[in-house]
């Protein structure tokens, strides 16, 4: 028999607010909260705490009486935090490197295991009863099935999407005697699995950030979006705006979202394995670099890989001709620059960073975009409606007047 209120019942107790004493509507609901009622059609008596009516009260004056029927939830069967694609894509990068017990049956409590161990979902993400029921309707341990399932996890052209994130790296030892952590910032495409660009910094900031990010984008083109992490970084002011110029759709996965980047978390994976722990220590940033270039070059791009079935490097030049490639010229550098607004004076002079500038052109009294290198406060280009008007100049007050005394003379 239903526990569960029927839309009559929830009705009168409703009407028994409105006819119950009591000054408030809060003492009108308590007082109902109080009383017993009785389904005429099961015979089952129901009292309800006063939190449950007023809810129900708060749904009929808001959006009227259909808010009290009983509705079947709308993601019923259906999986709010993992996607099916998302765990398939899980699964079939970590079945290959697990081992089946004597009878040949790898058990699910295992795979669950490992999954989390791995950091690709988190309890709170992926529950042990969720996971066994979506390999259980899905058939996910079904490797024709699987594959099928994960392909919507996979964009269909290059430069659809890259992922992106920051691996803590080794430390290096300086000639100071003091030891130095590097930060390796990547990036990934998402159909192709080539590295599009992978580079150590000794410092995890938005101004090593922006490079990587720019030389990503003149080694391999202009992707259609971007995946990245929640750090300050993945979303400081100058990659939005370089994403916004380029007409670059930006996006960032949920935090402690592993799944929602797996390709970049298992690129890492792999890096540490085969490349970080074969490599004790190195000599010099520069050296770790150097090194890295050519294992993600030589190793990794160009040799097979088992999700895509040949290697990630032929995959990307498969896409070749519908990649739009960066000019690396002054103008493009520019896209990567802060961008700041300022009212010009009635003298064609506007202030930053504590100077003053005089606008290529005469902006008086105009609103201007001035933009600016996040690491120098010598160069300041003026764009205006979206149209570059030029480079900016210190203001000379001296030879301004000298200008005007020539000028006065020649009249």
């Amino acid at each position: 028999m239903s526990r569960i209120p029927s839309f009559e019942m929830r009705l009168r107790v409703l009407n028994a607010v409105h006819d119950a004493p009591g000054e408030s509507i809060r003492a009108r609901i308590i007082h109902a909260a109080d009383k017993t009622f009785v389904d005429t059609r099961t015979g089952q008596a129901h009292r309800f705490t006063w939190r449950t009516i007023s809810t129900w009260l708060y749904r009929h004056k808001k959006h009227g009486v259909t808010t009290l029927e009983n509705k079947t939830r709308s993601d019923k069967d259906g999986y709010r935090k993992v996607q099916v694609s998302q765990l398939a894509e899980a699964i079939n990068e970590t079945l290959p490197t697990l081992s089946r017990n004597k009878c040949g049956i790898l058990p699910k409590s295992v795979l669950y295991r490992v999954l989390l161990q791995r950091g690709l979902f988190v309890r709170a993400q992926l529950a042990p009863t969720t996971f066994y029921r979506m390999l259980r309707q899905h058939q996910l341990l079904d490797s024709e099935i699987r594959q099928k399932q994960r392909l919507s996890f996979s964009m269909q052209f290059a430069n659809e999407l890259w992922q992106a994130d920051t691996l803590h790296g080794p430390t290096i030892h300086q000639a100071n005697g003091q030891w130095k952590k590097t930060f390796l910032i990547a990036f990934i495409d998402d159909a192709s699995r080539v590295v599009v660009h992978a580079e150590f910094f000794y410092r995890d900031d938005t101004q090593n950030m922006v490079q990587a990010f720019r030389s990503a984008l003149y080694k391999r083109g202009k992707p259609a979006r971007l995946y990245f992490d929640n750090g300050a970084n993945y979303s400081a002011r100058e990659v939005a705006q370089a994403c916004l110029r380029l007409d670059i759709l930006l996006s960032h996965a949920p935090v402690r979202d592993g799944a929602a980047k797996g390709k970049i978390e298992r690129f890492f994976r792999g890096f540490r394995d085969r490349f970080l722990t074969l490599h004790p220590q190195f000599a010099s940033l520069e050296e770790l670099n150097r090194l890295t270039h050519a294992w993600v070059e030589g190793e990794y791009n160009a040799k097979f890989h088992s999700g895509i079935q040949m290697a990630p490097l032929d995959r990307f030049n498969l896409d070749r001709q519908r990649i739009a490639f960066l000019t690396d010229d002054a103008f493009t550098a520019e896209v990567f620059y802060l961008e700041e607004d300022r009212k010009v004076s009635k003298t064609n002079v506007f202030s930053i960073h504590s100077q003053r500038f005089e606008c290529p052109v005469d902006l008086r009294e105009k609103t201007i975009q001035v933009r600016h290198d996040r690491q120098r406060r010598d160069a300041y280009v003026v764009y205006f409606g979206d149209q570059r008007m030029g480079q900016a100049w210190p203001l000379d007050v001296v030879a301004n007047a000298r200008l005007r005394m020539q000028e006065g003379g020649h009249d």
